[in-house]
This record gives C-alpha cells, structure tokens and sequence, in this order.
C-alpha cells in the first residue's frame, strides 16, 4: 500500500493517494456513483490507473479488518 497515505497533517489523517491531497473517498464515491475509471481519471489527471486501483484495495482492506457486530 505504498501508493496510500495517512498522515495526520495532511487532509486531517484521512487516507489520500501518496503525493497528492486526493482523498481515498472521492476515489470510491465516484466508483460507486457508477463513474467508470476513465472518467475517475479524467476528473484527476495527476492519477493512475494503479492509484485508483490501490484506492479499491485499500478500501477492501479496511472492510476485510472491520469486525461486523450483528444487531
């Protein structure tokens, strides 16, 4: 996950794409509103293919090490 960071001085410890202010979520909300990568991409031209592919993997993670309590 060298492509992610979490830096509490940057964007208040919110995971973004290393070297840029780009927050994980903008990546995944516009992956869930149904935007294909190429258009992730155009709305970020300073990203990458594998940027937006190490956004998914690390929002895969994060719900792989989620402990889910049944109500």
């Amino acid at each position: 996950m060298d492509r992610i960071e979490v830096n509490p001085a940057i964007c208040s410890g919110k995971p973004v794409i290393r070297g840029t202010r780009i927050l994980i979520r903008n990546i995944l909300g516009m992956i869930a509103g149904g935007y294909p990568m190429e258009r992730v991409l155009e709305s970020y031209p300073e990203l990458t293919r594998e940027d937006v592919n190490a956004a998914l993997e690390y929002a895969a993670r994060v719900v792989d090490e989620e402990q889910v309590i049944p109500r």
